[in-house]
């Protein structure tokens, strides 16, 4: 997912975003408005998070995102016997 992608599906992320870094605020979510290097910042002010740590965090929310959407949209096929 590229800084575009992220950006406009924001309003479906910043949810799962503050279930996964609870010391974000509400102001900070409206305030990242989908900007990565806004969430990058705010990440490493409220965790003190290195910038690699920072980056290793970011790529696993976009994984595990992408995943749970994939999961979420794919129809469930039944075997017929």
């Amino acid at each position: 997912m590229n800084s575009d992608q992220f950006e406009g599906k924001w309003e479906q992320l910043k949810g799962q975003a503050k279930e996964k870094w609870g010391k974000l605020t509400n102001d900070d979510v409206t305030a990242i408005h989908g900007k990565k290097d806004k969430l990058i910042g705010k990440l490493r002010e409220r965790y003190g998070y290195t910038q690699e740590q920072v980056e290793q965090e970011f790529d696993s929310f976009l994984r595990n995102c992408c995943i749970t959407s994939n999961a979420k949209s794919k129809p469930k096929t039944r075997l017929h016997a």
